[in-house]
């Protein structure tokens, strides 16, 4: 079975899109996502000039010499763009694989470890009513975990706290007061345990906002509150500074969103720096290399934690939750709705019910892309906002 087209689709259903499709000589179809948010295009060229005219006539079921070929084949290794780009053809190709099989992907991967995927939702608000109000949403949807952001008395603009993506051309600058964020966060967790009670799992992300000793005070103020976990709480490609944190906080830690290769866990993983690991199917690398790094932290109790936010497309998450399904150590799998348009484009089988995401049974991965709808959304340049000090220092974010 060889490969004997592939065509980069870019689409703008509420968020920028980049998907690769990949057809065979026998007609079989696999899609894998390639968005990488705010550098779309950069990803789009990538696959569309350099990695499209080295799949035609490859065979389409030799994944793991495809992935290794267009990692070590193309001298400069790693990073979002490049990892981006073989994660959407390593998808693809898995998806064609299972189809070629009759079989949900997750069955090619060794079958089914749990009945249901436990997800968590996003709630969120300007102030605490607002954040109490938005949890409370999210358990009407059915959602059983809950990751808490709250906006900061004095800070007029937090990232996630409902602020649309800027399309002005330029990034929104937005304020930050580390001393504020970290006097107020534990109020707003003490509040939120006072009104839910204890069994219902909290998370919070962080953004990498802090200093190591500024994230393990944090760490510390949060565990009369019993965090599932704390996200992204100091840079961490500073791995080291993660062991400071780790000797001052029992909050467990979640890190990885930012990572594109299993490289950049080395260190976390084998000291045990972290709990969860953050990264996303489309962001590291696809299945193959996914597999890999989740199987190498089974083997010191860390356990998986997908990145599942919207600018994932329906195609990057249900790659995501066929490994979900299927993996022992899996943690927990963040979830964040698309919009009508989105599903309009990219059309799934997965489901979300009573608080679990299951892949569905459709062979391969289970999305196809409507192709006519997407060419209905163009592209639009959009930005994440650039976070400042008081006193104009670019900050982390």
């Amino acid at each position: 079975m060889r490969i004997a087209g592939a065509e980069v689709i870019v689409t703008c259903p509420g968020r920028n899109f980049v998907t690769l499709e990949i057809t065979t000589d026998d007609g079989l179809v696999g899609y894998g996502d390639a968005t990488l948010n705010g550098r779309e295009l950069a990803v789009a060229s990538y696959l569309r000039d350099h990695v499209v005219p080295l799949l035609i006539n490859r065979d389409a079921h030799k994944i793991e010499d495809t992935w290794q070929y267009l990692y070590r084949g193309a001298y400069w290794r790693r990073g979002p763009v490049t990892m981006a780009a073989i994660a959407a053809v390593d998808v693809a190709l898995w998806d064609i694989k299972a189809k070629a099989a009759g079989m949900p992907l997750y069955q090619l991967l060794g079958g089914a470890s749990r009945t249901g995927i436990m997800a968590y939702g996003h709630a969120s608000g300007r102030d605490l009513p607002e954040v109490l109000d938005s949890i409370r949403a999210r358990r009407e949807e059915g959602f059983r975990s809950i990751r808490v952001q709250s906006g900061v008395p004095g800070l007029d603009t937090i990232y996630g706290i409902g602020n649309p993506l800027d399309r002005t051309g330029l990034p929104n600058e937005e304020v930050w007061d580390t001393r504020a964020y970290l006097r107020h966060v534990p109020t707003v967790f003490e509040a939120v345990r006072n009104e839910f009670g204890p069994e219902l799992p909290l998370l919070h992300d962080v953004h990498h906002r802090l200093t190591p000793i500024q994230a393990a005070k944090l760490g510390k103020a949060l565990e009369p509150y019993d965090l599932f976990w704390m996200e992204d709480c100091t840079p961490a490609e500073n791995q080291e500074g993660l062991r400071l944190v780790r000797q001052h906080t029992t909050t467990p830690l979640a890190i990885g969103e930012v990572f594109n290769t299993a490289f950049d866990y080395q260190t976390l993983i084998r000291e045990q720096l972290i709990d969860y690991v953050r990264s996303a199917v489309t962001h590291t690398g696809g299945v193959t290399a996914m597999r890999k790094l989740f199987d190498h932290a089974a083997l010191y109790q860390v356990k998986s934690g997908i990145h599942g936010p919207t600018d994932i497309s329906p195609v990057g998450m249900a790659a995501g939750l066929h490994l979900d399904l299927a993996i022992h150590n899996f943690g927990i799998q963040e979830f964040a709705p698309h919009s009508a348009e989105t599903y309009e484009v990219f059309r799934r089988s997965y489901t979300f019910d009573d608080g679990y995401l299951h892949p569905g049974e459709t062979p391969g991965i289970g999305v196809t892309v409507d192709k006519d709808a997407a060419a209905k959304f163009d592209y639009e340049p959009a930005y994440l906002p650039v976070n400042r000090l008081r006193d104009g220092t670019v900050h982390d974010w």
